[in-house]
């Protein structure tokens, strides 16, 4: 059963959340509308917050490259099943936002461009099914939708250092190591 504070519903026993729920709660129930608040006021809140755990969702842009990265994985663990398209107007599409907005919202919170971001999120799940073993170089290529192998390869040794064919033989060598011992 959930209690009511002012309005607002909190857990019972949750002692620790306790402060930061009253925080949130009189945040809320002030007459002060919250765009006006005092920037020492939100980092004062934001830190409790974090010391708590929590993370106060009050920006449009941190919840806008929170969908970004939503739609580049959703993009990434289907790019069997979509059609050749430009990552660009799909991800634009799929928002319905100026994907140049959208890049720039992207890359101040980020720290990087939308582009390098599904790189490195391409490359990862390159590494995962080259270690499946399930596709060859080839197909995974294909699988991801990269124009050549030759693509896939320079890209997958800019990101990792290595060529995905010395991460296979590398991951494959501990692997051998490891059943030797007896761990698998």
């Amino acid at each position: 059963m959930k209690n009511r504070n002012n309005g607002l519903l909190e857990a019972p026993g949750d002692v620790a959340l306790r402060p930061a729920t009253e925080a949130v709660n009189e945040m809320y129930n002030s007459t002060e509308v919250t765009e006006n608040m005092l920037q020492i006021e939100w980092e004062q809140l934001n830190e409790y917050m974090d010391r708590s755990g929590l993370e106060l969702l009050n920006n449009n842009r941190i919840i806008l490259t929170n969908k970004i990265r939503n739609v580049i994985a959703e993009m990434i663990a289907n790019s069997d099943d979509l059609p050749k398209v430009n990552y660009s107007a799909y991800i634009s599409e799929k928002l319905h936002h100026d994907y140049t907005y959208l890049a720039n919202v992207f890359s101040k919170a980020m720290g990087t461009t939308i582009q390098q971001y599904i790189i490195i999120q391409k490359i990862e799940k390159v590494k995962k099914l080259l270690l499946d073993g399930s596709f060859n170089l080839t197909e995974v290529s294909f699988k991801l939708q990269y124009s050549s192998v030759a693509h896939l390869s320079n890209q997958f040794k800019k990101i990792t250092g290595v060529t995905p064919t010395f991460y296979m033989q590398m991951r494959r060598s501990e692997r051998y190591c490891l059943e030797n011992l007896g761990y698998l």
